[in-house]
Order: structure tokens, then C-alpha cells, then sequence
């Protein structure tokens, strides 16, 4: 039997040194790595500070979303690991942020309170290094950004169980604003509430498309339970803060801001459940992004009520071979039993084939609105 002091010596690793003395050793070149790329990282806020007195000569915008994807396309391909690929984004993105507000802090607004998978997806496209602007529903967000209270604004727009927002793409065809760029979120749905277990919930709060991408989980495990809809998952995560009756649907992040439990994590019936969220601005502070290979664009248009007129509105993307990767309609709310028609189309507004397509629609429609191009989120 080993001598009990044994357990007190120090551990060896093949060299023969002691565990600690490596680590130490570590430790203090790891301490140097960190002093040189702060020094580096301080070299290239300087650096975007002289990009940024530039741009004020042709009134360049602060943000770029199609140069920033392109810097981390770049480092994605140059990268010799052990660093995964997938991590690299969100290392640069929070860079470039920090780097952006020496310029200007842009101000974005999106679909609050706290806590929301809006806010998420916000702080994931734009970094931290931002000012947050939350608003109590997507028509406040549209209305800050119409108004300038906000620089953006990041409003939901697709889920991939549930569909389109339909207030969304309503509020698309009705303001100026156009799509600077988009992002999408893997949306997991948590069962939060102010007790650590599911006896004694009386009902489930949430946002309506929370309730119905849940609605499968809801019947089997909380078949007694009401479901109320509230304006946001985050609203719901406050209230059942208040009520321990309540539970809610929300991210994790909800659960910390308001204190409560995660009582069962990701209760949304589709595993792969992701929202896009379109990033929008007012055309008299954008520029239109230039093309990066992997672009969207969207539009909205309308057709004169005549047999054969729809049909006639998908031939131009067929003679020019644009690939059409969504068709929605949606009631023009004019009264007369009127449709509007969203249209996503692969490619950018700047290559041949989709501006020869548009512009023959303009032709054929009573009504186009482009919405924008912008780089495709690649998740």
C-alpha cells in the first residue's frame, strides 16, 4: 500500500516536471499572448478610426454588414486552427463592435423587453458594443427606426415550424424601410418558472408563435394548463417572475434576467427550430451593399387582377434563370379582395440576370418595392 503522504505530492507529467510548475509556465505565456493582442487589437481600432473619418468624406455608412461578413469569410479560410471555423464569428463580430462605437454607438431597436430571442439575435448580428433600444411590439419597432430613434431596428420574420410573422411583412409593405441585412437563431424554448418543478402551473404565457411551436409538448405534459399569449417571451418570463401559477416559454437568457427556473429545457417540437430575422433601416441612412457572392433579394410586388397575371409575373425570372426561394402573398388591405406578393430571389440586385429580371417586372406589375440585397445568413 502507497504511503498516505503520497497523496500530497505533486503530480508528474512525462517531462518529469510537476503539474503546477507547467501551469505556471503556461499561464505566463499565455499572459504575454494576451498583452500582444491587445496591443494588436488597440492597433486595429486605430485603424478602423481612420476608416472611419474617411468614410465621413462620401458619407459612407458606419456599419457594413456585407464587408463584415467578408472579413470573417476570410479569417474562416486563412484559419489553421485548433480555433473551429464556427467560432471565429463571434470573436470578430464582438471586434468589429467594439471597433464601430469608436465611430458612432449605433442605437438598434427590437422586440423586447429583456431577454428576448429578439435582443439575441441582435446582440449576435451587431455585437455588444451597442445601444439597445427594446419596444413593446414590431410596430414600435418600425416606428423607432421610421423615426430615427433608432439607427436599426431587428424585427422576426420567418420561423422555420410556424412560418412567416405576418405583422412583419404587413408592416414591410406599409413603411419606407428597407432590409439592410438578415440573421437567423436556433430558437430553444424553455419551460421557466419561479419553482424548481412543473406542479401547481396553471398556465403557460408566451408569445403566440412560442405557444404554437411548443403546442405539442403543451398538450402532453401541461394538458390541463392555459396557454395565454402575451406580447413576447420575455413578457412572459417577467409575469411568471411575479406569479407562481405562471410558467413561460423562453431562451435561458430570459431565465437569468427575470430569476427563475429552467424547469424542462428545449420543449419546442422541432429539434432544428430556427427564426430570420430581418435587420432594417431607413433608405435616406443606407447604402446599398455591395455584392458578396451568397446574396438575397427581396421585394415586394402586385399585379393587376386578370387571368394569366401571375403566371406572367414568374416569367421573367425563368427567361433570366433567377432562382425564386420564396412566394408569399399577403392581402394588400385595400378592401378589394387585393393581394401583395413577397418575393425572395437568389442573388443581388447589382448582378445582370436579377436586374434585367426587376426591371421587367416593373413592366409587368402594378406595384414593386425593393426591399433590398444583402449577404444570405449562412446558418
Amino acid at each position: 500500500m502507497a504511503d498516505s503522504s503520497d497523496a500530497n505530492a505533486p503530480h508528474h507529467v512525462p517531462d518529469g516536471r510537476p503539474v503546477d510548475e507547467q501551469l505556471a509556465d503556461l499561464r505566463v505565456r499565455i499572459d504575454s499572448v494576451d498583452r500582444q493582442l491587445l496591443s494588436l487589437l488597440n492597433q486595429r481600432a486605430q485603424l478602423a478610426q481612420a476608416v472611419g473619418e474617411v468614410k465621413k468624406i462620401d458619407g459612407s455608412p458606419v456599419f457594413r454588414p456585407d464587408r463584415e461578413i467578408q472579413v470573417i469569410d476570410k479569417l474562416k479560410a486563412a484559419n489553421p486552427g485548433p480555433l473551429k471555423a464556427d467560432s471565429l464569428g463571434p470573436i470578430w463580430r464582438e471586434v468589429m463592435s467594439a471597433c464601430r462605437a469608436l465611430e458612432s454607438r449605433q442605437r438598434v431597436a427590437f422586440l423586447g423587453p429583456a431577454g428576448t430571442f429578439s435582443e439575441q439575435a441582435t446582440i449576435g448580428h451587431f455585437g455588444s458594443s451597442i445601444e439597445l433600444l427594446p419596444c413593446p411590439s414590431i410596430d414600435e419597432v418600425f416606428r423607432a427606426t421610421v423615426a430615427g430613434s433608432a439607427d436599426f431596428g431587428v424585427v422576426p420574420v420567418e420561423n422555420s415550424t410556424e412560418g412567416v410573422v405576418a405583422r412583419s411583412l404587413d408592416l414591410l409593405l406599409q413603411s419606407p424601410l428597407v432590409i439592410t441585412s438578415e440573421t437567423s437563431l436556433l430558437i430553444t424554448h424553455n419551460l421557466l418558472r419561479k419553482e424548481p418543478s412543473r406542479q401547481g402551473i396553471t398556465t403557460v404565457v408566451a408569445h403566440p408563435q412560442a405557444l404554437a411551436q411548443c403546442q405539442g409538448w403543451l398538450s402532453q405534459n401541461l394538458p390541463d394548463a392555459e396557454r395565454r399569449p402575451v406580447s413576447s417571451n420575455a413578457e412572459g418570463a417577467r409575469l411568471a417572475a411575479l406569479d407562481p401559477s405562471l410558467a413561460a416559454l423562453a431562451s435561458e437568457r430570459a431565465a437569468s434576467q427575470y430569476g427563475l427556473h429552467v424547469v424542462q429545457a428545449a420543449v419546442q417540437d422541432e429539434a432544428h427550430n430556427r427564426t430570420l430575422f430581418a435587420v432594417l433601416t431607413h433608405p435616406d441612412r443606407h447604402t446599398q451593399s455591395a455584392p458578396t457572392g451568397n446574396d438575397r433579394t427581396s421585394l415586394i410586388v402586385s399585379v393587376d387582377n386578370r387571368p394569366g397575371a401571375v403566371h406572367d409575373l414568374l416569367a421573367p425570372f425563368k427567361a433570366h434563370g433567377v432562382s425564386m426561394t420564396r412566394f408569399e402573398s399577403r392581402p394588400a388591405r385595400s378592401g378589394q379582395w387585393e393581394y401583395v406578393f413577397f418575393v425572395d430571389l437568389s442573388g443581388h440586385l447589382q448582378e445582370p440576370a436579377v436586374a434585367k429580371a426587376v426591371e421587367e417586372l416593373r413592366g409587368i406589375c402594378s406595384f414593386v418595392k425593393v426591399l433590398g440585397s444583402f449577404p444570405v445568413d449562412k446558418h
